[in-house]
């Protein structure tokens, strides 16, 4: 296997991402690359993106990251919320973020380590 010296450790072409989980693990080892100025408005897009493609080209993903999807129904208790945002997941963690003086997409990176965490055979 040749190296590319260029690439920081643990990194792969996003083609080779097997699913949502890996793709995340490369925006968070590089997140300037894909998501302009940390903005979790910007990851959230993209992931939208993710599922509009994989139903237009196959085979339909499962994602956790809609609007009312499993990340966003766990996510609301865990910022103290007893019911869902109009607004969405990205910008109730960009409040959250800002309140706690922190980066948004550290946050999220945070809220998303314990959410597959808690959903995990091991968790369970």
């Amino acid at each position: 296997m040749t190296v590319n010296p260029g690439r920081p450790t643990g990194t792969k072409p996003v083609g080779e991402a097997r699913d949502i989980y890996e793709f995340l693990d490369q925006v968070r080892m590089r997140p300037g690359m894909f998501v302009r100025g940390g903005s979790l408005l910007e990851l959230q897009a993209i992931l939208y993106g993710y599922r509009v493609a994989s139903e237009i080209y196959g085979p339909q993903a499962v994602t956790d990251f809609e609007h009312e999807g499993p990340f966003a129904e766990w996510l609301w208790p865990e910022l103290g919320r007893s019911y869902g945002s109009p607004v969405g997941w990205a910008v109730e963690i960009t409040k959250a973020a800002e309140a706690a003086d922190t980066s948004a997409l550290d946050l999220f990176f945070d809220l998303l380590d314990k959410f597959k965490d808690e959903r995990s055979p091991q968790a369970r």
